[in-house]
């Protein structure tokens, strides 16, 4: 990490604590926690991250992992997609903290949204970081990635078995083709499950929420 995205990443940090008094954004007390639990983790999933095109972040959150790459790949788009306002809010405000132009903030839910022409297919990448099962979060992913580009999902070291299960559901909406990475980030272990986008989203794709939660897609 640069001097200057090192500035950049302890400035968001205590932004972040600030506002986790009032907002429930993190479990983390301290800079130090952030950095190590978040930050470091968020980076290091650039590698599987295409350079200067467009990434969604889905579920963003408190901002992860999409702010900390989208500090550190300027040349590159990230549309920060949450479905809680006050989170949104948030990330705009860290956005603009870290004078960070190349990030866009949404208030929506990515089922509904991959729905829309201007949304659905339009990215080069999807990633996403503890929000669903990997077979439910699909679904809400992979609509919105292009064929050609990819959807990153970021998981526990120990997410084979739940890579197998969403073998299914990721064949079924255009990304046959996978792998589990494994990478550290501040001595711990995690896993990123990459699929590659090859084939255009079925119609009817994705479901109403409410269906892939109680019905994920599955053999």
């Amino acid at each position: 990490m640069t001097p200057e995205l090192s500035a950049k990443m302890e400035e968001y940090a205590r932004l972040l604590l600030r506002r986790n008094e009032v907002m429930n954004l993190t479990g983390a007390a301290t800079v130090g926690e952030i950095m190590s639990r978040h930050i470091l983790d968020s980076l290091a999933v650039g590698r599987f991250l295409p350079r200067g095109g467009r990434v969604v972040d889905v579920g963003s959150g408190a901002g992860f992992p999409g702010l900390p790459l989208a500090a550190a790949m300027p040349d590159t788009e990230f549309v920060l997609l949450d479905a809680r306002e006050k989170r949104v809010a948030f990330l705009e405000e860290a956005r603009d903290a870290l004078g960070l132009i190349n990030v866009r903030c949404v208030f929506g839910r990515a089922e509904e949204l991959a729905l829309l022409p201007e949304w659905r297919e339009a990215f080069d990448a999807a990633v996403s970081r503890a929000v669903a099962r990997l077979n439910t979060l699909s679904e809400l992913c992979v609509p919105l990635v292009k064929p050609g580009g990819v959807f990153v999902a970021m998981k526990a070291a120990d997410c084979a078995e739940e890579a197998a299960e969403a073998a299914f559901a990721l064949r079924k909406l255009g990304a046959p083709e996978f792998s589990v990475e494994s990478y550290e980030a501040d001595g711990v272990g995690y896993a990123a499950v990459v699929a590659k986008k090859s084939e255009m989203t079925p119609e009817g794709f994705p479901r109403r929420f409410s269906k892939i939660k109680k019905n994920p897609l599955q053999e």
